[in-house]
């Protein structure tokens, strides 16, 4: 048994806000409230901790993060950089260390941050004639790849683009090496696949890395072998976050045929919903957009399937008790996953089934005569805070002054939306700290664009935000009663902060990290 106290404890629980005192059994919080208390009603030996004024919160989940793809890319080129120029001498670098026609994997970059120009294969070529490149955009919808791995690939000028995909040409349709959206599977395809046991080494390795941030729990988001490695760490008592694992729509028959269900597991790894696409995304101009483009007449973006569509992968997934999550970034795409999801409402209202908690994910631009209906229809608004200070410059210039309706956070909480957030890591930094600076303040480090922030309007409290990564969260995962809050019989998932993130100004946030953390009634991180 566990006493700490001393602290300075911000629940997030209504019926019991603050306290100066946790105690804790096992894996569980048996009580939160005054010391003396605690010391009354514990029984046996109390192994006891002065926190010294330190703040204490419950533990933050991120609610968007590709798990295998943020643990496998922690050992790849950092390709975020401030310049193109940059991000080259850091592959030429690797090439260096790099044996001949070895792969050289990148992941980061975005052209809205350099010149706003897609770059080329040529400017890879000069500093790789060698060795195969491929580097994955930020946004994780496009891709630049080299001549050494088109052809390895047997990407020509002459291939056709993909269903949903394209590979960009210059006038003289010559490809550039550019890939968007599913014409990036045409390269990542032919790189050598980790192995379930490397991914599981990776995932194993970036749970500390997870942990220094203040994340206890995640929802996951990518694929078949993903799950594997998480099943594979959870068998051997070496997953230490909870995690709500998320499946992909073409597994939805499958699934239907086995009767999955939302909610199947235990407490640290159990189903969530079932995945799909709608959408690209705002970097490549590849997000579903009701009106073309800024500038580009012919562009509204790729939409990869109608609300019809959608419906009958959620119907599917309905019939046997798992929730729907959709990618939905444009407006368009937004307008079309609420269309399919008030058919999937009546659906389920017409055969008595369970009203299901789906979600929307990125929710990035939305019409306003959509904006109310996630309330409505009781559908979350799954949001990532740190997209709307990374996009806002790309988002001025693409969307124009359809940007007002965009990363609206205290529209979708006014109109009643429940807010869950995370990061979309690898796309952006998973510290959920960057993301609350971003939610209260709408601007980035720098301070750009204002002091007020952009689009202030949409800014939110702190604890707004931190319900967003807590209860939020544990609502959206089916969790909420075991997660989200420190309180009588909740699981003891925790972090210590030696600042109140409640007494700092905003931009101390950016530098916020937990001194300690405790996931299941163990400390996992302790200074």
């Amino acid at each position: 048994m566990k006493l700490l106290y001393n602290a300075n404890i911000h629940t997030l629980d209504q019926a019991n806000p603050k306290a100066n005192a946790i105690l804790i059994a096992r894996e569980r919080i048996l009580a939160v409230g005054e010391r003396d208390k605690l010391e009354s009603i514990a029984d046996g030996k109390i192994e006891k901790m002065d926190m010294k004024g330190k703040t204490i919160l419950p533990g933050l989940t991120d609610a968007h993060i590709h798990i295998q793809h943020y643990a496998l890319g922690l050992s790849k080129i950092d390709c975020e950089t401030k310049t193109k120029a940059e991000c080259l001498q850091r592959v030429a670098e690797k090439v260096k260390q790099s044996k001949p026609n070895e792969w050289v994997l990148g992941h980061g970059w975005t052209q809205n941050e350099w010149d706003g120009i897609f770059p080329t294969k040529e400017e890879l070529d000069a500093i790789a004639p060698n060795n195969p490149v491929y580097l994955t955009a930020k946004s994780l919808h496009a891709a630049w790849a080299n001549t050494a791995a088109l052809k390895l690939a047997n990407i020509t000028n002459d291939t056709p683009n993909p269903n949903d995909g394209a590979i960009e040409r210059d006038a003289s349709g010559k490809a550039t090496g550019i890939l968007l959206e599913t014409a990036m599977g045409l390269v990542s395809d032919v790189i050598a696949k980790p192995s379930i046991p490397e991914i599981e080494e990776a995932i194993e390795k970036a749970q500390s890395v997870l942990w220094k941030m203040g994340i206890t729990g995640i929802h996951d988001f990518d694929r078949r072998e993903s799950f594997m490695a998480l099943q594979s760490l959870n068998a051997k008592g070496k997953l230490k976050l909870r995690v709500c694992k998320n499946i992909p729509v073409e597994s939805v028959e499958e699934a239907n045929a086995l009767g999955l269900k939302t909610g199947f597991g235990n407490a640290w790894l159990w189903i969530g919903s079932v995945k799909a696409f709608m959408d690209g995304a705002l970097g490549p101009r590849t997000a579903a957009m009701l009106e073309p483009y800024q500038n580009e007449p012919n562009n509204k973006g790729i939409l990869n399937m109608d609300g019809e569509e959608l419906f009958e992968h959620a119907r599917k997934a309905a019939d046997v008790g798992l929730s729907m999550t959709v990618h939905a970034i444009g407006d368009k795409a937004n307008h079309e996953v609420l269309n399919a999801y008030e058919q999937l409402r009546a659906y389920e209202t017409k055969n008595n089934l369970q009203h299901l908690r789906h979600r929307i994910e990125h929710v990035q631009i939305i019409h306003p005569d959509d904006a109310p209906r996630l309330a409505k229809l009781n559908v979350i608004a799954s949001m990532q805070p740190i997209h709307a200070t990374s996009d806002m410059f790309a988002a001025d210039k693409l969307w124009g002054e359809r940007s007002k309706f965009s990363y609206g956070w205290r529209t979708q909480l006014n109109h009643g939306a429940l807010l869950a957030f995370g990061s979309d890591a690898p796309v952006e930094s998973p510290n959920p700290f960057l993301g609350l600076h971003a939610a209260i303040t709408r601007r980035r480090a720098d301070g750009s664009p204002s002091v007020e922030g952009w689009y202030p309007a949409e800014k939110l409290s702190l604890s707004e935000a931190l319900s967003a990564y807590t209860y939020g969260a544990a609502y959206t995962a089916n969790a909420e009663n075991r997660l989200g809050k420190l309180a009588e019989n909740y699981l003891a998932d925790l972090i210590v902060l030696d600042e109140d993130p409640f007494q700092v100004e905003p931009n101390d946030l950016l530098n916020m990290k937990p001194s300690s953390v405790m996931i299941n009634g163990e400390w996992v991180l302790q200074s």
